[in-house]
């Protein structure tokens, strides 16, 4: 899970200050938790999780 969540701040970063990066890293999120629904349901729960706890911080 780790891994999914380097690899997503990377292409966030990688993307240039132009775009909103606080607002892609949780839709990032969720969307991944969304295709990993079918196959691993308990790595979605916990990319949701994730993407829950960097909107609280964030807000």
């Amino acid at each position: 899970m780790f891994a999914l969540i380097a690899r997503l701040l990377q292409n966030l970063m990688a993307r240039g200050p132009e775009q909103d990066a606080s607002a892609g890293i949780p839709n990032g999120l969720f969307e991944t938790a969304e295709a990993r629904a079918g196959t691993d349901p308990v790595q979605a729960q916990e990319l949701r999780c994730a993407a829950s706890a960097y909107l609280r911080v964030v807000r």
